[in-house]
């Protein structure tokens, strides 16, 4: 059999994510998993060929194919599906549950659907972000293969015809064919230990352990509009959530939101900001694990760092290593990095954001001790913080953001409702009163609307956010104009952008940002206008590929997604849109 060759990068939506709390895998149409760090996220890969590197774990038929596939509903359970030339081949996939930080689990099962499946796989474990072949490889007498790449060790089952090749270190290739009416399993065991990967239960055994925690993660959602979506958004919102409660912002590393243009980032971390999205996005859904998760990892956060909260950490709760470039060739038009240079930024948003976490988690009757000092903490914070300049939500140079200051308003009028009426209470909603007063006295444009700062007179649609999340009313005649000069310059064809960067028209600069159409869509909804909120809740989430994934951005021109895959803060704000439309 000839070995398949190294997959190429393909356009972002053709990538699904398999993903079990602590890690992901991307897999691309060819049945090729093009990323997985290991043991985390933000882990050196072991499959790397989405950014050029190596290592490799391919599976597709052998000869002419076309490709597609689905999501289990309710999970990140991956079904590829091919039809070639005289059959149609079905490749069941997961990462199983449940997860352990030390060890990961790839579920395989190649099913024939019509005619007889003759299916190519090669494994070639990796470690160092390619850099390390696999070692010590071999057979046993189970007919498991065993070996070592870097620290990690792997088995590997269910290939026990598989041959060795020479490509530059001991990768292994099969050829399988099955018969309609049967199927064949493969069970990849990764685990960070000194001796070999642990003996594992049958195939059959930890598939139905994977399907029943999927089962229990996923609520129904019925109610929500577009439900289907509403599930598959909190799933990929479940996948990308460790036990430790940290979120990753995304899977990936490194994708370019515009070729050539320097802005590739390292999204495999925990932004607080967006966890609080997807916290108060379950909580409005009525399924409130998620937001327990947030509460906990961000009360922590709050309660070790205080005043110096960090926009992002790891999932382990340790701070960021420094922006380094990887000796990878890189996404085409990107770099690749790991590390990212916001670990000593200060945004003072994030202190709001968190504040209206808490208040969604106690007007729930779910916030605990901690979650009430962490509260306290965030709001002594925006009393010792609010009059110095930030990064703001969308990480640029120091100044005084609008948005900042008013999503400390939102947070701070939102814990000082939630919580016991008394002197803490009323410190809280009178500080938030001296911040919008000073506020509307240096950022509101000649226009009546809200402004990026108070030396940047530009229209900005995170501007939308405040009205959204209460710092002042939808019918404050600032909140109507900053919805109406979002809508008449910032959006076109159905989207929206964050802001003008430059004179360039819009999708030039950049693509359309996906959470500022949900924005729009909420904003709307708030406003009374049922069918303007339905149209841009539909324009928006249908900017995706098969598997439904979101990116940050999406190139209306060329349709297609820009930037780390899946955005979870984009996945986020499409449960809360499902969420508040569901009266419709």
């Amino acid at each position: 059999m000839t070995t398949p060759a190294h997959a190429e990068p393909h356009v972002l939506r053709e990538y699904a994510l398999l993903a079990d709390g602590e890690r992901g895998v991307v897999v691309g149409p060819r049945g090729d998993f093009a990323w997985l760090c290991f043991p985390r996220w933000d882990d050196d890969a072991l499959f790397c060929s989405l950014l050029g590197g190596g290592g490799r774990y391919e599976l597709h038929p052998d000869g002419r194919f076309v490709w597609g596939g689905f999501y289990e509903p309710g999970s990140l359970v991956w079904r590829s599906r091919w039809v070639t030339e005289d059959a149609i081949v079905e490749c069941r996939e997961a990462l199983a549950l449940p997860a352990r930080a030390d060890r990961a689990i790839v579920l395989r099962r190649v099913i024939p659907r019509r005619g007889t499946a003759r299916v190519r796989v090669a494994l070639d474990v990796r470690a160092g972000f390619g850099a390390h072949a696999s070692r010590d490889v071999r057979r046993g007498e189970d007919g498991t293969w065993r070996g070592r790449a870097g620290d990690v060790a792997f088995a590997w089952s269910g290939a026990a015809g598989a041959t060795a090749d020479s490509l530059g270190g001991d990768a292994l290739t099969l050829a399988l064919k099955i018969e309609a009416g049967d199927a064949h399993d493969l069970v990849l065991v990764l685990e960070d230990v000194d001796g070999d990967a642990t003996p594992l239960a049958p195939a059959a055994d930890l598939w139905r352990a994977t399907e029943a925690a999927w089962a229990e993660r996923v609520p129904d959602l019925e109610s929500a509009t577009g439900a289907r979506d509403a599930r598959h958004a909190y799933a990929v919102l479940s996948g990308l959530t460790s036990a430790s409660g940290g979120m990753v912002a995304a899977a990936t590393t490194s994708l370019p939101e515009r070729a050539r243009a320097g802005r590739n980032y390292d999204y495999r971390y925990a932004w607080i900001r967006d966890q609080c999205y997807a916290g108060r996005a379950a909580a409005s859904s009525g399924a409130p694990a998620l937001l327990d998760e947030a509460v906990r990892f961000v009360s922590a956060r709050l309660l070790e760092d205080g005043p110096r909260l960090r926009p992002a950490y790891t999932v382990a709760g340790r701070h960021l290593p420094d922006e380094r470039e990887l000796p990878l060739p890189g996404y085409p038009g990107g770099r690749a990095i790991a590390g990212n240079w916001v670990n000593d930024q200060h945004q003072l948003d994030a202190f709001g954001e968190a504040l209206l976490l808490f208040a969604s988690a106690a007007e729930l009757d779910r916030l605990d001790a901690d979650g009430w000092r962490a509260a306290a903490a965030a709001a002594a914070a925006i009393e010792a913080r609010h009059r110095e300049p930030d990064a703001g939500i969308w990480e640029l140079d120091n100044a005084h953001w609008t948005h900042s200051r008013l999503m400390c308003v939102a947070g701070l009028r939102a814990i000082a409702a939630a919580g016991p009426a008394g002197e803490d209470a009323a410190r809280r909603a009178a500080l938030a009163d001296r911040i919008l007063a000073d506020t509307a006295a240096t950022s509101v444009h000649p226009s009546g609307r809200w402004q990026r700062a108070a030396d940047d007179p530009r229209v900005d649609a995170a501007l939308l956010l405040p009205a959204i999340r209460g710092a002042v009313a939808p019918d404050d005649p600032r909140s109507v104009a900053t919805l109406r000069a979002v809508r008449d310059e910032l959006c076109v064809d159905g989207y929206a952008y964050r802001f003008r960067p430059d004179e360039r028209p819009l999708g030039e600069a950049e693509g359309a940002f996906l959470l500022c159409g949900f924005l729009m869509a909420l904003a709307l909804d708030q406003q009374g206008d049922r069918v303007g909120a339905a149209r841009w809740f539909e324009r928006t989430r249908a900017a995706c590929g098969p598997p439904g994934l979101l990116s940050e951005e999406f190139d209306v021109r060329q349709r297609q997604m820009r930037g780390n895959l899946p955005q979870a803060f984009v996945h986020a704000l499409l449960l809360e849109c499902a969420a508040a439309q569901k009266r419709d």
